[in-house]
């Protein structure tokens, strides 16, 4: 029986030496931004990882013009970009995935893994906004991430955490609940000046422009900039809770129609920085601006849905009023944005409070006359809008702009901000703040460590590993914090162009890259790996998402670096692959599961013998003694065991080399575990 075991052990174990070969040859096209040295660092670990897997990457480094060119027009395998974060993600962002040039996603959907299509998922999207219950929602968004998840389009990458580090002279900073969200009214001065300065985190990563600096545009705004300057409706807080700013209370009632009344009450005594009083009218003809057709259109506004539901919006006395065509469950995350619905003064306006949303609208100049031409898609060719911009930077936050400093060559060098005493919140005692322009993070560093600066926040301020030495080597001159998991970075794969139209390939390229050690070595474990599309603490996004697409090196051989068993020639098809390496398996633990048997009987056999032997002498002699009782055995607990030494199979099997009894269960044990035919419960 031995031999038999042996011969079986042996052809099962040759199985998976049979497959080995080398690695299937793919060719992809990486693009990313330039002028980014981490990214940089991060795309030379992931070509060495996909290289090992006989996958090569030709990356093409691109100034912004042309990586964005890229991305939109799908001109590309694989494409870094990153979720937005709260309180867009998951509702804003997955609407995005649908707006054409907006994003990575839109051309890498365009072509899905069936039965699903693109189509099928933006209708999937649109459905879930309209969900009332909270149970229902959770489910449409858990069908929603689950097939996400399962087309293998997004590799997520990390969480990231936004750092803020600032002297010690000053206290009371806490972190902003979504980006670009720096509280600087917070601060306290323990001492020195009341004038703080400070190097924030831009979309460029270190602060160079303002942008227009209107309420109602995007980049290349800076919304650090927008967010201390304008205020909503309401604003977003910590863990999502939806709190009071120019609203102190709000109520909903479903209407005859299928819609919605949304009733805001207004905060009494506020004023603009210009003196202006804020009241109902001022926020009706914000609203008139930035939803004033076609700027509802998804080219503009419209890529999120709030303006394709605003179908109406009135004062009733102080009262705001909004008419919703639909049950719309994002509808206050969407008004507590940093931008459109941010609230400017009137007299902020090209003709003060009685500017035309149609002739003037406040939309920056560089937009033009929106179709005017009468081009754009689903829109009435008579139905345009002419962007004129605003005169002056007047909204009702803590703090008001007062003017900027510029170098030699025009450039931005600083900008001021002064607090604004009339605020209606809770505010620190600082009473300027003095935005610096930094070249590169070694000056923000040395102005920090020399005390010229006082506060840097934001993400790519400070490398990776200066925020690490800041924190352990500066601990008593300076804090350091970091706030919550805000948005993950993810590479998109472009399921609409070969060769990453293979969803095979596009799962071996998530089980090739080995993010803990990116995290670990050049995000000095300042961000968590990341194994879904939005953090897990976003909304209705804390879900077990299986398969697991996490790095896997053994796997991704499997999957590409073998010859199947058949010939040179065969197609892509891993049939011959997964029946071989199956057969292989299941040859390899019938052998175990018949060794274990014959041991078993073996040692069984002995074991009842000697049961029943001991039986009759116990008969023989009388009662037995109680164990562990005065007269017993102290031998008799222990005398009916398994006398494994007198095996003669297992003998054997203890002369057999530990070298040797790793390979077998390399050899046997890991390939199981690579096709997983056995699931863990718990």
């Amino acid at each position: 029986m031995m031999n038999s075991f042996l011969a079986l052990l042996a052809v099962g174990a040759m199985l998976p030496w049979a497959v080995e070969g080398t690695c299937r040859q793919h060719t992809l096209d990486f693009i990313v931004l330039e002028g980014d040295p981490l990214m940089a660092q991060i795309e030379d670990d992931i070509v060495t990882d996909l290289a090992a897997v006989g996958v090569t990457v030709n990356t093409r480094f691109l100034p912004k013009e042309q990586f964005n060119a890229a991305m939109q027009e799908g001109d590309f395998n694989l494409c870094f970009t990153e979720s937005w974060g709260p309180p867009y993600d998951p509702q804003s962002f997955a609407t995005g995935w649908f707006r054409p040039e907006n994003e990575a996603h839109y051309a890498a959907m365009q072509k899905m893994e069936p039965p699903m299509t693109m189509s099928q998922m933006e209708t999937l999207v649109t459905n879930v906004l309209s969900v009332e219950s909270e149970e229902a929602r959770q489910e449409k968004w858990t069908e929603i991430l689950l097939e996400m998840h399962r087309q293998a389009i997004s590799n997520p990458m990390w969480s990231r955490r936004v750092p803020a580090i600032w002297s010690r002279r000053l206290q009371g900073y806490t972190s902003g609940h979504q980006q670009y969200d720096y509280p600087m009214h917070n601060f306290m001065v323990d001492m020195g000046s009341s004038t703080i300065r400070v190097a924030p985190g831009a979309q460029t990563g270190l602060f160079v422009t303002t942008g227009p600096m209107d309420p109602h545009s995007y980049r290349p705004n800076e919304f650090f900039i927008s967010n201390w300057i304008y205020e909503g409706l309401v604003h977003y807080g910590e863990n999502g809770e939806i709190v009071p700013a120019l609203a102190t209370s709000w109520t909903f009632t479903d209407t005859t129609d299928g819609g919605q009344r949304w009733r805001f009450t207004l905060r009494t005594g506020v004023k603009f920085h210009d003196g202006v009083d804020f009241n109902c009218a001022a926020v009706k003809l914000n609203f008139d601006h930035v939803l004033q057709p076609p700027l509802n259109h998804n080219w503009y506004h419209g890529w999120y849905h709030l303006p394709l539901h605003a179908t109406s919006w009135d004062c009733d006395g102080e009262v705001f009023e909004v008419m919703l065509d639909a049950p719309y469950y994002p509808f206050l995350q969407e008004i507590s944005l940093i931008r459109p619905l941010r609230i400017l003064s009137p007299e902020s306006f090209a003709n003060g409070p009685s500017t035309s949303p149609i002739t003037h609208n406040s939309c920056p100049t560089r937009w033009g006359h929106v179709n005017g031409d009468g081009s754009m898609p689903d829109v009435d060719s008579g139905v345009s809008v002419q962007c004129v911009g605003i005169r002056n930077f007047s909204g009702t936050g803590p703090w008001i702009f007062a003017g900027s400093t510029n170098r030699a060559d025009g450039s931005i060098a600083e900008l001021k901000f002064i607090k604004n005493s009339d605020w209606w919140g809770e505010a620190g005692n600082v009473q300027e703040m003095i935005v610096v322009n930094y070249n590169n993070s070694n000056q923000v560093k040395a102005a920090l460590l020399d005390g010229s600066l006082d506060v840097a926040v934001g993400d790519k301020v400070l490398t990776p590993q200066q925020v690490q030495e800041m924190e352990k080597q500066h601990s008593v001159s300076h804090r350091t914090i970091l706030g919550p998991r805000l948005f993950n970075q993810i590479i998109v794969m472009n399921a609409a162009q070969a060769p990453t139209d293979d969803i095979l390939l596009r799962r071996l390229i998530m089980h090739s890259i080995n993010k803990a050690k990116i995290v670990e070595n050049e995000l000095y474990g300042q961000s968590s790996v990341a194994d879904s599309l939005f953090p897990k603490d976003a909304p209705y996004c804390d879900i077990d998402l299986t398969p697991r697409w996490d790095y896997d090196l053994e796997k991704a051989q499997l999957l590409n670096c073998v010859e199947v068993i058949t010939d040179a020639t065969s197609s892509n098809d891993s049939t011959p692959l997964v029946l071989g390496v199956v057969g292989g398996a299941l040859v390899l633990v019938v052998a175990v599961s018949l060794a274990c048997f014959f041991m078993g009987r073996r040692s069984g056999y002995n074991k009842f013998s000697e049961e029943e032997n001991q039986k009759k002498r116990d008969l023989a002699s009388g009662p037995p003694a109680v164990v562990g009782s005065p007269g017993a055995d102290p031998g008799a607990d222990r005398r009916i065991k398994l006398e494994l030494e007198s095996s003669e199979d297992v003998g054997l099997l203890k002369e057999i080399p530990e070298s040797l009894k790793r390979r077998l269960h390399e050899e046997i044990f890991m390939p199981l575990l690579s096709i997983a035919p056995f699931l863990p419960a718990w």
